[in-house]
């Protein structure tokens, strides 16, 4: 199926299971597609204590809401998020380190078994490039740009960066990134692979969300987080060894019922009708010292 075809974006579904924060927005749509807005346009959408516990609690609870197949991120106003808001980052300054305070894995969205896209309208840096590094396809307005601003902060490269970022662009383009901490505009970050595609700033959430709504809708969720975990283990993985946990993922994926619904979905010449996933998904926080 092609993307002219996949159903309406339309979003109608409030929640209210999940988190509720002023700082972020949650809808689902009738297809499965959660859209969570980072809402502090007043502060560009700087990242805060409680904008952090909002985003990945919501993340956590869909991914554990049958529902929800696909989640799509995306920031309220021009930015998506500029990092740490200023005022949190001055008091980390002075020393200011919140002791005792739970913080999440900032590569939550890594471990999530169900897609996680990033539609990135505008300014992008700090702890929000590390949000959109830890997407698995990023849309970016044609507006966008993008630093990973910490060695312009006195910072090293932080949340395992140094580690995500080569594997995405390159260790060239990642030293680039890193050392330079330089701005990058949308279409240079499409050229070295850092985001999937670029679209003009009125088509970048119908774009996210066509392409959402159209793995909602024709792709196994089930298939969709074994290869999401198979991509992501890979890069550890030697390749006979991706071969023959490919086996075992392949035998285990033909007793479930998705594989019997997308033969015969297939034959019949019609549309899946997939099951919903219950991730039972728990991730611990670590004390920030």
């Amino acid at each position: 199926m092609t993307m002219s075809s996949a159903p309406s974006a339309e979003l109608h579904v409030p929640l209210t299971e999940y988190p509720v924060s002023d700082e972020l927005l949650t809808e689902r749509n009738e297809h499965g597609v959660l859209l969570v807005t980072l809402n502090r346009p007043d502060r560009n959408n700087a990242w805060t204590y409680s904008m952090e516990d909002a985003y990945f609690g919501t993340l956590i609870a869909a991914a554990n809401d049958p529902a929800v197949r696909v989640i799509v991120v995306t920031g309220a106003g021009k930015s998506f998020c500029p990092g740490l808001d200023l005022e949190v980052l001055e008091a980390s300054a002075k020393g200011d380190s919140r002791s005792g305070y739970r913080r999440w894995p900032m590569t939550t969205a890594r471990l999530i078994p169900k897609p996680v896209i990033g539609a990135i309208n505008g300014a992008c840096a700090g702890i929000g490039f590390i949000q959109m590094a830890s997407c698995d396809l990023v849309f970016a307005s044609s507006t966008a740009k993008f630093t990973t601003a910490f060695a312009r902060r006195g910072l090293p490269a932080e949340n395992s960066l140094s580690w995500l970022l080569p594997r995405l662009v390159g260790t060239a383009n990642a030293m680039d990134l890193l050392l330079s901490a330089r701005v990058v505009l949308a279409a240079e970050a499409k050229q070295i692979g850092l985001v999937s595609k670029v679209v003009d700033p009125d088509e970048l959430l119908p774009t996210a969300l066509a392409y959402a709504n159209d793995l909602a809708c024709n792709c196994s969720p089930a298939s969709m987080a074994t290869i999401k975990r198979q991509v992501l283990s890979d890069w550890e993985r030697g390749a006979e060894e991706s071969r023959l946990r490919s086996l075992v993922d392949v035998s285990e994926h033909s007793q479930l019922a998705d594989f019997l619904e997308g033969v015969t979905s297939f034959a019949e010449k019609r549309p899946p009708k997939f099951r919903g996933l219950d991730a039972h998904l728990h991730i611990p926080r670590s004390i920030n010292r």
